[in-house]
């Protein structure tokens, strides 16, 4: 620090944290510190408001240790913060799939990632590189129907093209214990499927900077698991993987650099970029447990963007949440990361979500540098801590796993099945009553918006036999596209706001009515209000709408509430008039005078629209 920054800083008393306390009890007025101010993660463990340096006095691991070295919590290098930037492609014919690669290397991506389904021949794979240099740039491949023809494709291909096996880096997407989470039984059997891991070794083996066994975290993230679950299941199925290859002869310097983790990225950003943190700590501390000769216990992180928090309706805000996942992961000091086109929830994506995707990274490396920097999140007491916390949770979680038998033994008894619905089921309320925001969803939708006739990709059937990959917006989405085909027939269903009395408070609620009832799709007729009720009322009888929303303040509700139910109810008795708000001490006369509803921040906004759906005929 320069000696004119000490003059700065020496001019300014320390402040206590008791000091700090003080103010924020002061300014709490009684209130809950707890309630208020800690958030409780679905994780399993509490955040503070804030943290200062004193809580990183326990963590001398993490602010001490230095980038590049044992266990790697700061990273992998100490040079830089280089990640590949990939392009995944969904087609699966060879020859469309190669000219969308050539066009995506072409226009900034370094890796490319293909579905491997119809490549079953030398020729198919001919097809699909042809143009590529695989010395040069990476390669993934997943989909396979079966890797280890797919292995002997690829090495019969380096023989033929004089490639060096050494240079070609990248990976297969083959992880049988993902698919036996995914369908809950094997692909042939438990033993063919662990046996055809040693036999891509033995095929492999001169490929030293590729990971033939790609240990998949997207199923559990996908099912709804938490960020501690995840983490902790994908470091049992890495483990998994090494005592069964040890046990059956290969060494452990030999596995290391083979085995690669595919990390999802969601939207909660510091968590995000924490739990890659945490992931490579406690990767370490399993493979040291091996005892290597070489330093080889650096985890190979690839990160994909999740599917679960991404929306139809309201694309592009996908194109934010794809971008602070980008953030993350590379803050986070992910090797490669793949990005999700923002349009892939309802379609195909296309050349320009493509390039969106991967413009996305470009900009984080060439305008945001964020490759540049070593361990960009050191020293943040927040991020040092989250990553604590993961770390120890995740852990125990990982001891539990292993104490049962280990992940397939875990996955078999369909203990894990139990726990990621147990958190998929708690998102899900979190969702439904807005505690989780999905911006255009759940909350201030594109009321204008239809998207139904443009959906040409349906959602997996799901089954009781395994993890369910599906979205949290899902059911929001499903109640639009029955409000969007019911319209054609019927028109969309009119919820008109009866704005009447006090102007700030009738106003705020009746964009609180049509926040509420948009994230169904349905039309909002808001007049500018009326100074008494006949005026209303003759706009009502005009409308007919099935729904009237009376907005005014709680005071006023006594006044007006009743009198406009009474009155719109002998015009259109079908009609369901609610209240907007919750003036509890009036709620039971209200009721009374036919007031059907009241329509609040407390109430479950999934379970209430699903019921207007039910009482308006929509299904």
């Amino acid at each position: 620090m320069s000696e004119s920054m000490e003059k700065l800083f020496s001019e300014f008393s320390p402040v206590s944290t008791q000091e700090w306390e003080d103010i924020i009890n002061k300014d709490l007025k009684g209130a809950d510190y707890n309630k208020k101010l800690v958030w409780k993660t679905m994780e399993g463990f509490n955040v503070k408001p804030y943290y200062r340096k004193e809580d990183l006095d326990a963590l001398g691991y993490l602010t001490q240790e230095k980038p590049g070295e044992y266990p790697y919590a700061r990273g992998n290098s100490a040079q830089n913060n280089e990640w590949n930037i990939v392009q995944e492609i969904e087609e699966a014919d060879p020859a469309q799939a190669n000219a969308i690669a050539l066009d995506a290397l072409m226009k900034g991506a370094d890796t490319v990632s293909f579905n491997c389904e119809q490549i079953a021949s030398d020729a198919d794979m001919n097809t699909l590189l042809q143009g590529i240099d695989i010395s040069i740039c990476g390669i993934h491949f997943r989909n396979a129907k079966n890797y280890l023809r797919l292995a002997q494709i690829l090495v019969h291909y380096t023989d033929e093209h004089k490639i060096d096996k050494s240079l070609v880096r990248g990976c297969f997407h083959f992880d049988p214990i993902a698919y036996l989470q995914l369908h809950g039984k094997p692909y042939q059997s438990e033993q063919e499927d662990m046996r055809q891991v040693v036999d891509l070794h033995n095929m492999m083996h001169a490929f030293t900077r590729f990971q033939y066994i790609t240990v998949n975290g997207m199923v559990l993230n996908n099912a709804g698991a938490t960020i501690v679950q995840e983490l902790a299941y994908v470091l049992s199925s890495g483990n998994t993987y090494l005592t069964y290859m040890t046990e059956h002869g290969i060494s452990v310097d030999e596995i290391l650099p083979c085995i690669g983790f595919e990390m999802s990225i969601s939207s909660n950003y510091f968590m995000e970029i924490a739990k890659l943190r945490s992931a490579r700590m406690l990767w370490a501390t399993i493979a040291n447990a091996y005892h290597p000769v070489k330093a080889m216990e650096k985890m190979n992180i690839f990160s994909h963007s999740s599917t679960w928090n991404k929306t139809i309706y309201d694309p592009y805000v996908n194109m934010l949440r794809i971008t602070t996942e980008g953030m993350s992961a590379a803050l986070g000091g992910a090797g490669s990361i793949a990005l999700t086109p923002f349009d892939t929830m309802y379609k195909p994506a296309d050349e320009f979500s493509y390039r969106i995707s991967r413009n996305t990274q470009i900009l984080l490396k060439e305008e945001s540098y964020f490759n540049r920097v070593v361990d960009p999140a050191a020293g943040s007491y927040y991020i040092e801590t989250l990553t604590d916390s993961i770390a120890e949770n995740a852990w125990n979680l990982f001891n539990q796993v292993e104490a049962a038998g280990g992940m397939t033994a875990y996955v078999t008894s369909g203990e894990l099945k139990a726990a990621v619905e147990q958190s998929c089921e708690k998102r899900n309320a979190e969702i439904a009553t807005r505690r989780m925001v999905f911006l255009g969803t759940n909350q201030y939708p594109n009321i204008k918006e239809s998207m139904l006739d443009q959906v040409s990709r349906k959602a997996a059937e799901r089954t009781d036999l395994s993890l369910q990959p599906y979205r949290g917006a899902v059911p929001f989405e499903e109640l639009r596209f029955a409000t969007e085909g019911w319209a054609k027939e019927h028109g969309r269903p009119k919820v008109f706001l009866f704005k009447v009395g006090n102007v700030a408070m009738r106003q705020a609620r009746a964009g609180f009515v049509t926040n509420f009832f948009g994230c169904a799709g349905y039309e909002i007729i808001e007049p500018a209000g009326y100074a008494d009720i006949e005026a209303g009322i003759k706009d009502v009888q005009e409308c007919c709408p099935q729904i009237v929303a009376i907005c005014s303040s709680d005071e006023e509700y006594a006044d007006y509430a009743a009198e406009i139910t009474k009155r719109v109810k002998q015009i259109l008795p079908q009609a369901q008039c609610i209240v907007a708000g919750n003036p509890v001490e009036q709620i039971d006369a209200l009721k009374a005078a036919g007031v059907d509803d009241f329509i609040h921040v407390k109430v479950n906004l999934l379970e209430t629209l699903r019921r207007y759906n039910h009482l308006l005929g929509i299904c």
